[in-house]
């Protein structure tokens, strides 16, 4: 069940190219650079590398970007950042005599000091990182540094113009040739820099990976692939070997995290593979993002993974004959439309309607909610549950093993863990059950248990 995933660096033609992203992490000095130089060369494949701006070298540092960050708001207010625009300057400095080599960075820098003074936007000063960064790798690599700007749109939704796929693959069509391009960024409606969400050099990432039709997106990052659980949560759980584009999609959403949400969207479209794998442990399998699962894997085990949060509300609404009143639930959830909160889930019975709210997109409306709702709809019985914790257990191949519902519900009792909700999709994709705050952890392990560790004992 656990053995190593295909690389895509081992399985594909010698003519293929693969797209590289390198994360924070693995660019935040000299030394994790020279080991992203060990990776690139070590298969010829490996044409177009993207990167993120430095980020921390230990914990108590500071991203680049966040001081890259200060230094517009300083600026803007206006306060004197000198002495953080200096703390920016000697990590590129540092980096740039570090590998021995002339990006140019004094001259760049300096240029960005008097850009900031001229007045510039925070997303300029956002890119910067990437932009610094990108063009010293470039240089230590013997490639070719390639601009966003020139290549790719994004749109007002902070969406990628899906024309900027030609144009990209267009400029990094030279065969032979070393491209490096920075993340993060690219040319907005205006004609101005504009960055995509906070992490979207995965995004970046996958552009390229498209724009030259790859036969692999590799994420390097600090971690050895996905885990199948939150390890602050159970000790040392498996790794994911293989996950599909919608496992991920699920498990994202309910909390786990290692690529950026939308940084699957432009490769999943054309069915490339995503490989997460870990700069410092090359050798590692780490996890591949897939289309379908490998008949192994399918046979492996019906679960890909277990994921939750804490943060929901549960607004309960009961009304007699409810399911006779044509329009009710789309009256109640233009209630929330209007209120400007969005619904993540709306389990229901005949007589009853239950809408659960991520809190965060709650604050300061439940009151004026509850009291729309109670005025406009008449309800026999309104009851709002504060704190709701949603756990989902994920898997291609649920809809294809008898039994799973059970075992989840199974796994809960033994743990004396009362479930609160149920809610299951037509696809059967995952089983979502809401418990109390304080009985998430436990649920997760019960879960974990039951589907990892007990087939994992079996072995």
């Amino acid at each position: 069940m656990w053995k190593a995933a295909p690389d895509c660096a081992n399985t594909w033609p010698a003519m293929s190219r693969i797209a590289a992203k390198f994360g924070g992490t693995s660019v935040a000095s000299a030394a994790q650079i020279r080991k992203v130089k060990d990776i690139v060369d070590a298969d010829p494949r490996r044409r177009v590398v993207v990167v993120s701006a430095p980020g921390k070298r230990q914990k108590s540092e500071a991203k680049v970007t966040d001081l890259l960050y200060l230094c517009q708001e300083l600026a803007e207010a206006p306060t004197d950042y000198s002495a953080t625009l200096r703390e920016v300057r000697a990590r590129f400095l540092e980096i740039e005599a570090e590998l021995g080599v002339d990006a140019g960075m004094a001259q760049a820098l300096d240029l960005f000091g008097q850009q900031l003074k001229q007045g510039v936007t925070k997303d300029f000063v956002a890119s910067r990182g990437e932009y610094f960064n990108a063009l010293i790798i470039a240089k230590f690599l013997g490639a070719e540094f390639v601009d966003p700007m020139e290549t790719i749109s994004i749109l007002s939704n902070g969406l990628v113009d899906p024309l900027s796929y030609a144009r990209l693959g267009d400029r990094l069509s030279a065969q032979g040739q070393r491209f490096v391009v920075p993340g993060f960024y690219g040319k907005g409606p205006d004609g101005k820099v504009k960055t995509f969400s906070r992490g979207g050099s995965d995004i970046t990432g996958a552009i390229a990976a498209r724009a030259i039709e790859a036969i692999c997106y590799e994420n390097w990052t600090d971690v050895s692939g996905l885990l199948m659980a939150d390890p602050r949560i159970v000790d040392d759980p498996d790794p994911m070997v293989e996950v599909t584009y919608r496992e991920l999609r699920e498990l994202s959403y309910m909390g786990a995290s290692v690529l950026h949400d939308e940084a699957t969207l432009p490769v999943r479209e054309v069915g490339i593979p995503i490989h997460i794998k870990n700069t410092n442990e090359p050798a590692h399998a780490g996890t591949r993002i897939v289309r379908r699962l490998s008949e192994d894997e399918a046979k492996g085990t019906a679960i890909a993974g277990i994921a939750g949060k804490c943060q929901f509300t549960m607004v309960c609404i009961d009304k007699m004959l409810m399911n006779k009143e044509v329009g009710f639930t789309h009256r109640v959830l233009d209630i929330f439309r209007r209120a400007g909160v969005s619904i993540e889930h709306v389990p229901s019975s005949i007589d009853g309607l239950n809408v659960i709210v991520d809190q965060d997109n709650l604050r300061g409306k439940l009151d004026e909610l509850v009291e729309e709702i109670r005025t406009n709809l008449r309800p026999d019985n309104i009851r709002v549950v504060p704190e709701l914790a949603l756990i989902a257990v994920v898997g291609e191949e649920m809809n294809h093993s008898i039994g799973i519902a059970a075992r989840v519900f199974s796994a809960l009792s033994r743990a004396q863990v009362n479930v609160q909700v149920i809610n299951q999709g037509a696809s059967e994709v995952n089983i979502i059950v809401g418990v109390a705050p304080q009985d998430f952890k436990t649920a997760i392990n019960a879960l974990y248990s039951e589907f990892v560790s007990t087939q994992r004992a079996a072995q």
